[in-house]
């Protein structure tokens, strides 16, 4: 296992270093550089990993609060994408859509070429 594989089943045993790079304050090249300096201690980790003090045997309850921190994840993504510059892209991918339609619809068109006769057996050259 490579170490950036370490770090990153360190970081599924501890959701709580998400929060900190989606709101910002830290970002996840810092923490893997703390990761790299001191592994999993606890005293590295101590201001960035919050003990949870509630049994685990409410797993319904940490289920529920994970859902509600992706929606919340989902609704601050929403937010921050600007509608007029998705409607240009949209409109843009259509004309390109709408272009291939019309060049791959158009067939060439062939000249009428005459039908084909056999020359007769015995004639050579135009005689």
């Amino acid at each position: 296992m490579t170490k950036v594989d370490a770090f990153k089943t360190f970081v599924r045993k501890n959701p709580s270093l998400i929060k900190y790079v989606r709101t910002g304050e830290m970002d996840w090249q810092k923490f893997y550089e703390i990761y790299d300096l001191y592994g999993e201690e606890e005293s590295a980790w101590n201001s960035y990993i919050k003990k949870e003090t509630t049994v685990s045997s409410n797993s319904s309850s940490v289920e529920s609060k994970n859902i509600t921190e992706g929606l919340l994840g989902m609704a601050s993504l929403l937010k921050g994408i600007d509608l007029n510059t998705v409607q240009n892209g949209v409109s843009s991918l259509q004309r390109v859509v709408g272009l291939l339609q019309e060049l791959g619809s158009k067939t060439p068109k062939e000249e009428a070429k005459p039908a084909y006769k056999p020359r007769p057996i015995y004639k050579h050259f135009e005689d």
